[in-house]
């Protein structure tokens, strides 16, 4: 057999001496026996190098689209079981910082199962090793995996532990630590095995890298999920705590909160000789400024509401003087309604707002209110104002504008759907105007689907039912 020659390169024969001012290239290292056979052993591992870095670009890009947290450890649970090879688990989710949340969810595991679960000693569990730093650690160490290839050979293993396994059916089990040194310690995800059963090396580095990238997008939804909590309080604490009695109607109200912090709001305030105040708006914007600009508006409209509320005109001319000098480049909605709840006599005018609707036995309708501009977006704003009488056990529905846009239809889609809504408020429910709002919200947001779960619009509501 003739010696095998090297390679020629871009039409350059190698074997031409270098010259003499290039120092000679050094000399390759002899090829072990068999290297020749071991170019198929090359690419198998760097196809399976290609395989795992495809598979963790694929779930991290599953991990990305979820929106919560809790739509995120479901995730991370069904993603982290098939790269251990399990098909149960549970997720403990735990900021070390302690100021919650706090969430445990399950993977093939019903509720009354992790109930099960949690009646084990947290000391001897593995998430309870992992969130408790019960494991000894060098100071400033990471949590590390907690691995238990086979629970019934275990000399060591609770009591209590051992009889929820067997309960459960499950042989062997292993934990990963939610921590990085950015983000802390957040939680645990274990994995539980029918028979005894521990990941490769190759699993565990997988799930490993999966788990950093999963703890860093869990922080990040942390820390909109704590914004968004703390946006909702700040806004419930800018509406009124409670209703006012107010003989001859009764009122109910429902708020529901985006995640920027919206500044929809409503208000219903006694006013003299027995009459009321009804009042529905939005601000333009989001966030903590429109939240704040929503509680100043609203002050405002007391007060004006309070000198002169039997013109809803003059109130909410008032209003747009004041935000056209204190707020130039902000706009806003609003609806005011002067009522006398015992001569069942509401005159009402709105600024660029939804009309409201009446909802009786004998009608389901919306009113008809003259088409005007939003608070701000005048030099000087003025609309008539509209005169209504309800009948006895009618109720007068004021919303505001993010109930149609939540729908993701068009507006006059919206307001069909809306009235579709109203008009099938069963009977038995319509003396209750809590129960009239209720049966709004659930036909037009159901439970569950992208409407209902939508955080780009505040949802507000403001039922007056007439006796």
């Amino acid at each position: 057999m003739s010696t095998p020659r090297a390679p020629k390169v871009a039409g350059i024969d190698s074997t031409v001496p270098p010259p003499p001012h290039t120092a000679a290239p050094p000399a390759a290292p002899p090829l072990p026996s068999g290297d020749l056979r071991s170019g198929g052993a090359l690419q198998d591992r760097l196809a399976g190098w290609v395989s795992d870095l495809s598979l963790l670009h694929e779930l991290t890009e599953s991990l990305i689209r979820t929106g919560s947290l809790d739509d995120a450890l479901h995730e991370v649970l069904r993603a982290g079981a098939a790269l251990v090879g399990a098909r149960r688990g549970m997720a403990v989710f735990e900021p070390s910082d302690g100021l919650g949340p706090v969430s445990t969810v399950g993977l093939g595991l019903a509720h009354s199962d992790l109930g099960t679960i949690e009646t084990v000693p947290r000391s001897v569990t593995s998430y309870g090793r992992i969130l408790d730093g019960l494991d000894p650690l060098p100071e400033g160490s990471l949590p590390r995996p907690v691995a238990i290839p086979d629970l019934r050979s275990e000399e060591d293993l609770d009591p209590r532990h051992r009889e929820v396994a067997a309960r459960l059916g499950y042989a062997a089990s292993y934990a990963l630590p939610l921590a990085t040194r950015q983000a802390g310690r957040l939680g645990a995800l274990v994995w539980l095995y029918d028979e005894p059963a521990e990941p490769a090396e190759r699993q565990r580095h997988l799930v490993g890298l999966y788990g950093r990238f999963a703890t860093e997008h869990l922080a990040r939804l942390l820390d909109v999920e704590r914004a968004r909590t703390q946006l909702s309080t700040v806004a419930e604490e800018l509406l009124p705590r409670r209703l006012p009695r107010v003989p001859g109607v009764q009122l109910a109200a429902r708020h529901r909160t985006g995640a920027r912090g919206g500044g929809d709001w409503y208000d219903a305030l006694p006013l003299p000789e027995g009459s009321l105040g009804l009042a529905v708006g939005s601000v333009s914007g989001s966030g903590p400024s429109a939240l704040a600009a929503m509680g100043r508006l609203r002050a405002s409209l007391r007060a004006y509401a309070v000198m002169e509320g039997e013109d809803p005109v003059a109130v909410l001319s008032d209003l747009e003087l004041l935000l056209r000098l204190t707020e130039p480049a902000r706009s806003a909605t609003a609806l005011f309604a002067y009522a006398e709840p015992q001569a069942r006599r509401i005159v009402l005018a709105g600024a660029g707002h939804t009309p409201p609707l009446i909802i009786g036995d004998q009608r389901t309708e919306y009113v008809e209110t003259s088409l005007s501009a939003p608070l701000g977006m005048l030099a000087c704003w003025e609309a008539p104002s509209v005169e209504l009488s309800p009948a006895p056990g009618e109720t007068v529905l004021l919303y505001t504008e993010g109930l149609l846009r939540r729908t993701g239809d068009p507006m006059d889609r919206a307001f069909a759907r809306l009235h579709a809504a109203a008009a099938g408020v069963p009977k038995a429910a319509r003396a209750d105007p809590g129960a009239v709002a209720d049966h709004v919200l659930r036909t037009i947001l159901p439970e569950g689907s992208a409407a209902a779960t939508s955080d780009g619009e505040d949802v507000v509501i403001l039922a007056a039912r007439f006796d």
